[in-house]
Formats: C-alpha cells, structure tokens, sequence
C-alpha cells in the first residue's frame, strides 16, 4: 500500500485518513481515482455533498463533487467516498457487503470495522491489478457472520462468488489461538480476504479463462475429491509433511484449489509490500564478505510493470530486512516464509495471468 499526500497542501497522509493532520482538511478515498482527497463542505450543492478542493493555488483544481460512505456518517467505518451521481449510498467497496452480523452488539461492530478496513486494502490491490468490478464484470459479494450460541459454527470461505467470513477471526486472541491450533505461521484477516479472493478470481481468470491445461500441470488436477483432501490434510494435525518443495504453505498441499488460493494471497502479499517499499523509497543492502548486495525498490505497478524475477529480486532482500526489524522489537517475524522454487514457479504463474507482458 503507497502513501499518499493530501491534495490541498500536500502533507503526508495515509490510505485509512480521515483528516490531514497538517491543514485539518476532510480526507476521503476516491476509488476511481485510487486517491485521496481533500474535500470542503458544498452544501450549496446540495445535502451531504463535498467538494474536492485541490491544491492551494494549483491548476488542476477539479471541484468534483462527492457523498461520503453511508458506513462512514452512521458508523464512522468507511472513509471511501461515492460520486454525487451514484444512486448508491455505500461506497465501491462497502456495497459489496451483503450479510452483515447483528451490528447492535458492540463487540460485532467493532469486529465488523476491522474486516472492512482490510477489504478497503484488498479492494484497493485489485483495483490497481484491474480486477475490481466494471461494466460486464461481476465481483465478489462478501458475508461477514456471527456464531450464534447452539448454532452451526460459520465457516470461513467461498462458495458460487460469495466470500464468508466468521467475524471472530477480528478478535487477535481468538485469530492466535485458531493460528496455534491448526499449526499456521501466519494467520490475518487481510490473509484471510485475500486467500479468499483467489478461490473467486480462480472461477474467472482460470476456468472461465480458459487456463485449466495450464493450472493442472502446474497445481495439479482439482478435480479430485475436495472434501476428502480436506478431511486428509486436518487429519494430519501438526505433522505437516514435505510439502516446502512445492507449495507456499502446508494448507496449500491439501487441494490444488487450496494451492491456488494460497499462492494467490501470497502474490498480494508480495505486490502489497513492495508497493509499500518503493513508496518510501526503499533501498535494501545485504551485507557480504566480498561485495554487499544493493537493491532499489520499484513499485509492482509502475508503467511498464517490472518483471517478475525483478520483483523476486527485491522481495527476498526486502523480507529479511522486515523480519530483522521485527526481530529487533522482540517480536515474531512478519513474514515467516522461504519460498522454494516450486513455489516460485507457482507464483510466475499468478503473475502471468494478472500481468501479462506487453505485447
């Protein structure tokens, strides 16, 4: 996720802003633009609208005209902003909430905010792959539930384009405790929506995109019995297996549509930090007897994008300096993986589909 500035007076600020802590302008995200803006009261305009201010004396002031998110004025849990013209009075990435868990009950809410926040981020990532919904194209719809006592647990998954998601997997401890028990080094909600996303995006880039030769040379035939794979992998407890040669986690070498989800979140795992790396200009070196290692981070979606093995390039170095600092603050490391080639290999597959080369 880039930084941003705020388009009145240029102070930094962030992808989750509400307000420029510099000039005390209205920040709003503006999902056509993948921007932030600094927005004025209009009521002139009409009721609830802003305007976009611009920069202090810049010419390119614009003077568009928005709502703020319907989630963001009852519930203060969205800064996206919505066109003056849409009919909709949640945001592109609000409206695509479906099924929401009893929002009176405090704790649900705050859960609820939590897992939108990461779906703006999500949200944010696909738009800039081209992959969020428009005209002719359908997105996923998300339902976010609770446990009810005596009920059936709700399962975390996707099913015929819905993602569900059980609102317990907000709260840290709970998120912790499922991490420990299922034997997972990495267990998020942004993981989670991610992971998620890529058993929809399956469906659309390969079944319907006609890559499914290619898919099963690669991930293996997902025609095979999906809930006894399942039923075998869990039944292995913490004996994970070999599975490092080939794949990017354990859960990955369940089912070949596993493999595909992991390897797909682990895709936006890598676009996501890099992005956030070249944003600050990074530049990593990696100390050597004979000669340090130098490498400039450069932003995955740059014009032209970056090569695959040029982004593999930075990621490594890029991880274990993340994992170093972590280290340093006496905590986990943020990303405790060490990719094979099989998983490369896997990964270049991804990328290929979402970025292909000019030409």
């Amino acid at each position: 996720m880039r930084v941003f500035n705020c388009d009145h007076c240029g102070h930094l600020v962030f992808f989750d802003s509400v307000q420029c802590l510099h000039c005390g302008s209205t920040l709003a995200f503006v999902p056509e633009l993948l921007a932030m803006a600094a927005l004025a009261p209009a009521p002139q305009d009409g009721p609830d609208l802003w305007r976009q201010m611009g920069q202090r004396g810049s010419a390119d002031y614009s003077g568009r005209l928005y709502r703020l998110c319907a989630n963001h004025t009852v519930y203060d849990a969205c800064n996206f902003a919505v066109p003056a013209n849409d009919f909709s009075p949640l945001c592109a990435s609000c409206r695509q909430t479906r099924v929401l868990p009893d929002l009176s009950e405090p704790a649900n809410l705050g859960r609820w905010k939590q897992i939108e926040s990461a779906k703006r981020q999500l949200f944010y990532t696909l738009a800039r792959l081209g992959l969020e919904p428009a005209p002719g194209r359908a997105g996923p719809v998300f339902e976010f539930l609770a446990d009810w006592p005596g009920g059936p647990p709700v399962l975390t998954g996707h099913h015929g384009g819905t993602i569900t998601l059980n609102v317990a997997e907000a709260d840290d401890g709970e998120r912790a405790q499922r991490r420990v028990a299922l034997g997972e080094p990495y267990r998020t909600l942004i993981g989670h929506l991610r992971h998620e996303s890529g058993h929809f995006y399956w469906d659309q880039l390969v079944r319907d995109g006609h890559c499914l030769e290619a898919f099963r040379s690669l991930f293996g035939d997902e025609r095979q019995d999906y809930a006894s794979a399942l039923s075998a992998h869990y039944a292995k407890g913490n004996d994970l297996g070999d599975w490092r040669q080939n794949h990017v986690s354990s859960y990955a070498a369940s089912h070949p549509w596993e493999d595909w989800a992991e390897t797909w979140a682990h895709y936006l795992h890598l676009l996501d930090l890099l992005e956030t790396a070249a944003s600050y200009q990074t530049s990593v070196t990696v100390p050597a007897p004979q000669a340090a290692q130098h490498h400039q981070m450069t932003d995955p979606f740059a014009d032209p994008r970056p090569a695959f093995d040029d982004m593999v390039r930075q990621w490594v170095p890029l991880t274990l300096m993340l994992n170093s600092l972590n280290r340093s603050l006496g905590q986990s490391d943020a990303y405790p993986f060490a990719l094979s080639a099989g998983a490369m290999g896997k990964l270049r597959f991804v990328h290929d589909l979402v970025q292909p080369p000019a030409g």
